[in-house]
């Protein structure tokens, strides 16, 4: 009798075929994601005309507020990440495009350094909140099989929004200014909220945890499949249907995950560091390189439309074999980063190529790391999971431009040698996770080991 009221979400999930649902949730995510990587990458094409409408004479001074967005996202991840566990995704996704819609909107009107500063800062609290929770809700959309590959083309909107403030630099900035890039930054995240708020789904699995929203689940089932049989005062079940008590960060440490997770951390820290350090200072190193300014903001878009490929070739080896994939590209990023100065004072062309490679390798990781640490955690945890890993990884990203104002004296090649550096220990540290884990899931019972194959 006990059977008969069981009705099993999670095997629903997994053995579905991709439906126009799947497709338009993927759709969606990816235009809104696309904002996120925009507004996270506008300061850094602003920064070269800045500096001559404001008269600045230390371009290190750019380097608080490069890092004020990051700062703001080291706060917004884990605390959109609890709304989004405690109170549903849709609600914490509309809340997070508000948010940081506003605050760069208001950027139009900063007046100095400082008033930026702090409008980035409050942006970032909002940028923060998007990435835990979309990837937690396409991951469970997802059936098993695909998990990987569809959630990371669902994100995949990132590093193309990172290359759209390069496309306007170069077309509408030298006729409005450096205030376009803040008023597109600003109005079409606003756009954004209203359409998610419309159309947005909430999380299946998280519903199937809430009784409250029992009748909402019923709805969203027969949705998915029309024809499901869902017996009355079923008691629905998901594969890591756990539950925890409120929230506690000490939740991440446990079932096997008490050294995997702070080596998660790290990996996230090294390659955000790696990262921010690119995004930030190459459109203003390459201007000082007597690169003209249309030609270093493309040089920057190749970067993101690299990460954007890197990404889409990660997504099956990621779902038949985890984290191995990502250990290897943090293995290749080295090399190529450290090249992109050397290449940048010997031709255009190889300037271009290298910084094509090095996106691939290096948003490519980023895209890896998002998705297979929402792996990692239970339904309960998942956006929890990933907004720690994003919050404690954006001190990586905040390190990252700040050490290169530090460092920006140097010869380019030699700078560029350095951010290498973060790349090389993170590969150690990928291949040392990816043995644990691999350890984890064999040591796990068969039932556990079911919310992926790859983990």
């Amino acid at each position: 009798m006990a059977e008969a009221r069981t009705f099993d979400v999670s095997g629903l999930i997994d053995t579905r075929r991709i439906s126009a649902f799947n497709i338009g949730l993927i759709v969606l995510s990816f235009f809104i994601i696309f904002v996120d990587g925009y507004d996270i990458a506008a300061i850094s094409f602003a920064a070269p005309a800045l500096v001559n409408a404001w008269h600045i004479a230390d371009r290190s001074a750019l380097a608080p507020v490069f890092s004020a967005s990051l700062v703001g996202i080291l706060f917004g991840a884990p605390f959109f990440g609890y709304i989004g566990d405690r109170f549903g995704r849709k609600k914490a996704v509309v809340a997070s495009c508000l948010a940081f819609g506003l605050f760069t909107w208001l950027a139009v009107f900063a007046t100095s350094l400082q008033h930026l500063l702090w409008l980035r800062f409050l942006a970032g609290i909002g940028i923060g909140g998007l990435f835990p929770n979309l990837i937690a809700l396409n991951a469970e959309f997802a059936p098993k099989r695909l998990r990987a590959t569809m959630t990371i083309i669902a994100i995949s909107g990132v590093p193309i929004g990172g290359a759209a403030p390069g496309v306007i630099a170069a077309l509408l900035m030298p006729h409005y200014g450096w205030t376009i890039l803040f008023w597109v930054g600003g109005v079409v995240p606003i756009c954004m909220a209203i359409l998610a708020a419309l159309w947005l789904p909430e999380s299946i699995k998280y519903l199937a945890l809430q009784e409250r929203r029992r009748a909402d689940l019923v709805k969203l089932l027969g949705t998915l499949e029309p024809n499901a049989a869902i017996p009355s005062g079923a008691r629905f079940v998901i594969e890591d249907e756990r539950q925890y008590r409120g929230f506690s960060p000490r939740y991440l440490f446990c079932d096997g995950l008490a050294l995997i997770t702070p080596l998660v951390w790290l990996l996230f820290a090294l390659n955000l560091m790696g990262y921010f350090f690119l995004l930030s200072w190459t459109p203003t190193l390459l201007t000082s390189a007597h690169l003209p300014i249309a030609r270093a903001a493309l040089a920057t878009s190749l970067f993101q439309v690299g990460g954007t490929i890197g990404g889409l070739v990660l997504c099956r080896p990621i779902d038949k074999l985890g984290y191995w994939p990502i250990a290897i590209l943090f293995l290749l990023a080295a090399p190529v980063v450290g090249s992109i100065g050397y290449f940048g004072t010997l031709s255009e062309p190889l300037l271009m190529a290298a910084e094509f490679l090095g996106g691939f390798c290096v948003l490519g990781l980023q895209t890896g790391l998002n998705v297979t640490t929402a792996m990692l955690y239970p339904t309960s945890l998942r956006s929890n999971g990933v907004g720690w890993a994003l919050g404690v990884g954006r001190l990586g990203s905040i390190i990252g431009p700040i050490v290169g104002g530090l460092l920006i004296a140097l010869p380019i090649e030699r700078l560029y040698l350095w951010s290498a550096v973060p790349f090389l220990v993170g590969a150690v540290a990928c291949f040392a996770v990816a043995q644990l884990q691999a350890q984890r899931v064999k040591a796990a019972p068969e039932a556990a080991r079911q919310a992926s194959p790859a983990f």
